[in-house]
């Protein structure tokens, strides 16, 4: 059990004993402010050196092509900025009421990027702390508590962690082979996370690449790969039509939002913010009640949603059970001989190109008409069912790993509360 008063973690390894230390993290680490560079003055094209920048930091995550902005040569002031392999970042500024910031990241490189404002680095002392252990540390729930705790209203509705109050956080700290010990264990299971995500990573590109095969390319009349029959015969060639000749396509309408007596039910009303990555949508932020749903034109367990209006245009699932959406999406219900996971996958390979046609305009769109006569390639049913059937198989691979993936990192997590004071 854990026992706050003696400083020793619910978990531990049998060959440590003793109370963790309550410490000030700068007793640990050595914290060096970003720069403030001109914004004026940094490079769109790649130079010698990337800038670092809130954005580049984004939900613990070090996405480096994220508006990258890039560095020349650097001066005697701008040198202390230079950051070093397994440094940590860490953000200091976002939104009041939000915790949108506290974000981590560890640099995988010597002397290749700059750090900007707003923004510290964690650089930890030799002899007395391990990187690892620290990158680690600030990930637990005591130090966020401590870390939003410090936070100051800045410009606006800007929320802002000092350095110097950063410095003077205390925690609870083992000994240095004690912390190599957590570190190293923790960094197998952070091993296995990467080793899964970079198999989705690689089920999903081969999906992509299947898709591509699948589907008669641009100009084409037939796939590169195809489907025999269950007599081992060719299937017939593919026919080009009309997407509104071969499916109902419903638009969507919004209840009135006035009378709660249509909404806070538990009915599915689909918006484009319910269209995420996944194939299937079985959840949506605002539900309808049975009446609300009436008022609506109901969709049917399985059509399409593709969304044609709005910024994420060109996004599309499937309805996981019987939903009414709002006027962004048009539902597909696929007609005698044409099926709806076939259409799914047909449109989730074309969303980019339709994305095109609804130029550039202020509020992007593809009206009914325009969705509707939209012309595809269609194979025989039987054909579009060992296609669709063949690409839910690597959706279902891809979603066993991310449920692995999601295991891990709860794993994790209880791991950060148990084998930390």
């Amino acid at each position: 059990m854990k026992t706050t008063e003696k400083m020793v973690p619910e978990l531990r390894f049998k060959e440590f004993e003793g109370a963790w230390k309550e410490s000030k993290l700068s007793d640990y680490i050595e914290f060096i402010s970003g720069y403030a560079f001109k914004s004026n003055e940094m490079k769109s094209d790649r130079s010698n050196f990337q800038i670092i920048k809130m954005s580049n930091v984004y939900k613990s995550k070090l996405q480096l092509d994220r508006s990258p902005s890039y560095w020349e040569k650097i001066s005697k002031k701008e040198k202390k900025s230079l950051l070093r392999e397994k440094d940590i970042i860490l953000t200091l500024t976002g939104t009041v009421g939000k915790k949108d910031y506290g974000y981590s990241v560890v640099i995988p490189e010597n002397n290749k990027f700059l750090l900007n404002q707003r923004l510290v680095c964690l650089r930890f002392k030799e002899k007395i702390s391990d990187g690892d252990f620290i990158n680690n540390l600030i990930k637990t729930s005591r130090f966020y508590y401590s870390f939003f705790n410090e936070s100051k209203g800045g410009t606006g509705n800007q929320s802002n962690v000092g350095v110097e109050d950063l410095r003077n956080i205390k925690l609870n700290i083992p000994s240095l082979p004690e912390q190599e010990k957590i570190a190293s264990f923790l960094s197998a299971v952070d091993e296995k996370i990467s080793q899964l995500s970079r198999k989705k990573e690689l089920l999903g590109q081969y999906k992509k690449g299947m898709m591509q095969k699948l589907f008669p390319p641009a100009g084409g009349q037939v796939p590169e790969i195809r489907f025999k029959d269950d007599n081992g015969n060719d299937f017939p060639h593919w026919e080009e039509k009309k997407l509104g000749n071969i499916s109902k396509i419903i638009t969507g309408s919004t209840p009135p939002t006035n009378e709660r007596k249509f909404y806070d039910g538990d009915k599915l009303f689909v918006s484009p913010a319910d269209v995420s990555e996944n194939r299937i949508v079985n959840n949506t932020k605002a539900k309808l009640t049975e009446e609300g749903l009436n008022k609506g034109r109901k969709i049917n367990k399985g059509s399409v949603l593709f969304v044609c209006i709005g910024s994420t245009i060109g996004k599309v699932a499937q309805a996981g059970k019987e939903c009414i959406t709002n006027q962004q999406i048009n539902a597909v219900e696929g007609l005698d001989d044409y099926e709806n996971d076939f259409i799914y996958y047909l449109l989730l390979l074309n969303g980019k190109k339709i994305k095109l046609l609804a130029g550039v305009q202020a509020v992007p769109q593809i009206n009914k008409t325009e969705f509707s006569k939209l012309k595809f390639k269609y194979p025989s049913i039987r054909e579009q069912q060992k296609i669709a059937n063949y690409l839910s198989a690597l959706d279902a691979k891809i979603a066993g790993v991310e449920q692995q993936i999601s295991q891990a990192q709860r794993f994790k997590k209880g791991l950060l509360q148990k084998m930390f004071v």
